[in-house]
């Protein structure tokens, strides 16, 4: 259930969860095969396990820096390729018209403030002395923020890397449409972040979530136009083309 969330700058005292993203065509004893929210509910058991046990990004964590060119073990041709390699790799985004963006660009001037100011006010509620009963209808990871958004962006290609949400799984853990997130474990243990901070993806066709826990790069034309769910609800929206595995 949805309600209005906490500050991005608060989810790793309060998160318990996790996302991840799609990956190549390959099976995974991880993902359920039930469909629906039987094998969302079991997803996230399962996620939960996992960012308990410390295999993979742990609850809250935001997306790492990329992983930087490898050391090269020889002469300074290996440092000239790995330069090129990168290089290219930047020229093919490029090439596309792709724009590679990060998070805080999707936040209008003084939308931080506005989240502070919202944080403190949830803060005074909650110590005001009444408190929340444990599992009253209170008692849940709610979203705040504002849908305001960066109209600019509106109709830009661009490439922009986060943690996956699905909102449920179907046979073989195919999905069609999700959730793109800059933390893991948004949603689903752990607070939503606010809507300009979620980002609704369209997939043109099936893609598996094989590794829940693995970020990614999610690449297509993003629209400044709101969605709502039952997980949360997001200020923007990806039409993806294209998506490949965030290595960090």
């Amino acid at each position: 259930m949805k309600a209005l969330f906490l500050s991005a700058s608060a989810l790793s005292l309060l998160a318990f969860s996790a996302c991840g993203g799609p990956q190549e065509d390959v099976p995974d004893p991880a993902i359920p095969e039930q469909a629906g929210s039987a094998g969302l509910d079991a997803a996230k058991d399962a996620i939960l396990a996992k960012a308990e046990s410390g295999d993979g990004p742990q609850i809250g964590d935001r997306i790492p820096d990329p992983a930087p060119a490898a050391e090269p073990s020889g002469s300074e041709s290996s440092i000239a390729q790995a330069g090129a390699e990168e290089k290219a790799k930047a020229d093919a985004v490029a090439a596309r018209g792709v724009t590679e963006i990060g998070w805080e660009e999707l936040m209008p001037e003084g939308e931080e403030e506005r989240l502070a100011e919202m944080y403190q006010a949830q803060m005074a509620m909650l110590y005001s002395g009444s408190g929340v009963a444990e599992g009253s209808a209170a008692d849940q990871a709610i979203q705040i923020g504002t849908f305001n958004t960066v109209k600019e962006l509106d109709g830009m290609k661009v490439r922009l890397p986060g943690y996956t949400v699905p909102f449920e799984y179907g046979k073989d853990a195919n999905i069609r449409e999700f959730l793109l997130v800059p933390y893991y474990g948004a949603c689903l243990h752990a607070p939503p972040p606010p809507p300009n901070q979620t980002v609704f993806v369209k997939a043109g066709k099936e893609i598996k979530l094989k590794d829940l826990s693995q970020a990614v790069w999610i690449e297509g034309t993003l629209r400044t136009q709101t969605q709502t769910s039952d997980l949360a609800d997001a200020a923007y929206t990806i039409e993806m083309t294209n998506w490949e595995v965030y290595e960090y």
